[in-house]
């Protein structure tokens, strides 16, 4: 498992612009002149579609986008290039090199795609006029920014991890793959837990995706609370689909191996979703609190641009916490010892295996994937001690029936997430051999998801009705 034997990349220098020393003053104010032209008229452009309701069309929703697009791709080059010609210094780190890397890729590929769904909106408006409010809808709008940041983030993530591959980061040799040791079952018993653990799976993508369909289709359940279960449902979905393959993959075919690329890429992945969840979960309650603690200001305060900007810091808050340790594990080099017990890439197994200091690695753990366990945790907590403290005021039997369904679902669902966590993460395991992390491990990614339409399905009047409603129109078409 040894590649070869290359020296430290610890940071890199910029040469800049070919400017003549005496010119360096003027170029200086030439480019911060227009470096704050672009963010403040891009910021002016996105107050005035948020201010102005004329202009909330697809065109100017478009625009919006593109305007912070612009502002956030000036701010990945700009910045650096202007503190480098005021001091001199030229250096840059690698962490710092890789970053600017990922959100250059990012911002550069959304500006593109976003200005393809601009010249789709104007065909749309030129070519079918009667046609145009039918087929840019909101929903076709939000899908295609969406659509774009996906596949944004998709190219850029593929291009920094092959580029943290080939920059090395200390005198170790690099390890190109590793070995999953995976479960703990006997050789005679891989058979049936394979049927069942591929049979969850199914169950889990059949059952999320039927929610979000249900969602979509029926108008009634167009409300913010299954607005962030549809979210839910697909990052479920995902969640799964990181780890569960490749351990199906790996039981039938008795190859445990898993590339380098591939591993960074499951892990980053796997504390994406993670934190997707831990933030729409944190989102639903508060949409729970509103419900039930300010009644008559519901649909005051739980607007629609609130539900998609909570969603949105989710999606970003999400990746700045897995890029951050993608990024610093990237950094290390690895040991001969190539083997990881466990089912998928973990990242605290993966530093164990590392011949590098793992100090900072160790102290961003600490610090920001504590911060996104125990805020979320904090915030749900006192959402439900209001909910709690409204209900109490007025004692009823009929009032506390009521907050009991429409929170039920969600806190049945919070207690199995964060219960899963805490037995992983935080109570200290004594078994040597991990059999007590990689179960819990297995009903933190396998049967959570998996249990998430059941309890929102059983345990929800509105998703059965809709469901009933459903089947008997496909009855009614059948005959």
């Amino acid at each position: 498992m040894r590649r070869d034997n290359e020296s430290s990349v610890l940071e890199f220098i910029l040469l800049g612009l070919s400017i003549r020393p005496e010119e360096q003053g003027l170029c200086y104010a030439l480019f911060l002149a227009i470096y704050l032209t672009t963010v403040l008229g891009n910021l002016l452009i996105i107050l005035l579609i948020r201010l102005d309701s004329r202009l909330h069309t697809p065109m100017y929703f478009f625009l919006s986008h593109l305007a912070f697009t612009d502002i956030s791709f000036s701010s990945v080059t700009a910045p650096k290039m202007l503190m480098n010609m005021l001091t001199q210094s030229r250096s840059i780190s690698y962490a710092g090199c890789i970053s600017q890397v990922y959100f250059f890729l990012l911002f550069g590929d959304l500006d593109n795609f976003l200005l393809t769904s601009m010249a789709y909106d104007r065909y749309v408006a030129i070519c079918h006029p009667l046609h145009y409010t039918t087929i840019m809808s909101q929903k076709l709008c939000f899908l295609l920014v969406i659509v774009s940041w996906a596949l944004s983030f998709a190219v850029a993530i593929v291009h920094t991890l092959l580029l943290t591959r080939a920059m090395p980061g200390e005198n170790h040799s690099t390890g190109s793959g590793f070995l999953l040791l995976g479960l703990p079952i006997q050789p005679e018993h891989q058979g049936v837990f394979y049927a069942l653990f591929l049979a969850m799976y199914l169950t889990t993508v059949l059952g999320n995706l039927l929610i979000i369909l249900l969602i979509w289709l029926d108008s009634r359940l167009h409300t913010p609370m299954y607005f962030f279960l549809s979210h839910l449902a697909f990052t479920d979905i995902s969640f799964a689909s990181v780890t569960i393959p490749k351990m199906l993959t790996s039981m039938q075919t008795q190859d445990r191996s898993i590339s380098y690329p591939g591993c960074i890429a499951q892990m980053y992945f796997f504390i994406f979703f993670t934190d997707m969840d831990n933030f729409l979960l944190s989102s639903m309650v508060y949409d729970r609190y509103v419900a039930i603690c300010h009644p008559l200001r519901y649909t005051t305060i739980m607007k629609e641009e609130l539900c998609i900007l909570l969603v949105a810091a989710s999606w970003v808050l999400s990746c700045a916490s897995a890029l951050s340790h993608t990024l610093l594990l990237a950094r290390l080099s690895f040991c001969a010892d190539n083997t990881i017990p466990h089912f998928f890439c973990e990242l605290a197994a993966l530093l164990k295996l590392s011949c590098s200091d793992t100090s900072l690695n160790e102290l961003i753990i600490f610090t920001v994937g504590l911060a996104v366990i125990t805020i979320p945790l904090l915030c749900i907590l006192i959402s439900y001690g209001c909910i709690g403290a409204t209900i109490l005021k007025v004692p009823s039997t009929k009032g506390i029936w009521k907050a009991l369904s429409t929170c039920g679902s969600h806190l049945c669902v919070v207690s199995l997430y964060y219960g899963t966590i805490i037995g992983v993460y935080f109570i200290p395991s004594f078994d040597t051999t991990n059999v007590k992390d990689i179960v819990a491990s297995v009903m933190f990614t396998v049967v959570t998801p998996l249990l998430n339409p059941f309890i929102y399905s059983l345990r929800n009047r509105d998703m059965k009705g809709a469901l009933e409603k459903h089947i008997h129109r496909v009855k009614i078409t059948s005959q």
